[in-house]
């Protein structure tokens, strides 16, 4: 299993993705970048500082991190997050300005059925719920969205945004 196998997972499920999840994260290409954080790619990267401030988030939150690599020309995850033995693999949506939530959760489609929404600007409730509530409908592979906003770190997953009273507990 090498780096470029990593655009291959999102076409394992169940017991088979979770095994390679773990076989991913026991290759040699990581490097401690901080508590609890692995990197595969360098600081050179462009995307790295983005990488670095979403993977402290999540390390508050009681995930251990790894940032992928990221092979050029193909569309891969950022992350696999692992806490008590379970492994996810999520891509890093970082919203810093006023677009829209929805444009970038739609990015990740064909990525992985996970996003980590990292917000650094200030967006009402509803227009995040409901921008993800669009996005579960328009993926039906998605499996869950971990916004993290200030301290917080909320997930959302599928079943919870088909409830009538997603938008009220939201």
């Amino acid at each position: 299993m090498d780096a470029k196998n990593i655009q291959k997972l999102p076409e394992l499920s169940g017991a088979d993705y979770i095994a390679q999840l773990r076989k991913f994260t026991e290759l040699k290409i990581y490097r401690k970048v901080g508590k609890g954080i692995l990197s595969a790619i360098s600081e050179d990267s462009a995307d790295y500082g983005n990488l670095l401030s979403g993977a402290k988030k999540a390390v508050r939150h009681g995930y251990k991190v790894y940032i992928l690599p990221n092979p050029k020309g193909v569309r891969s995850a950022d992350y696999i997050f692992e806490r008590k033995g379970v492994y996810k693999m999520f891509d890093l949506k970082t919203i810093t300005g006023t677009g829209s939530i929805g444009t970038r959760l739609k990015e990740s489609i064909g990525q992985t059925n996970r996003v980590f929404l990292n917000l650094g600007t200030t967006y009402p409730t509803n227009r995040i719920a409901a921008e993800i509530k669009q996005y579960f409908e328009t993926n039906s592979e998605a499996l869950e969205v971990l916004v993290a906003v200030g301290k917080k770190l909320v997930s959302v997953e599928r079943n919870y945004v088909i409830k009538r009273t997603f938008f009220k507990e939201f």
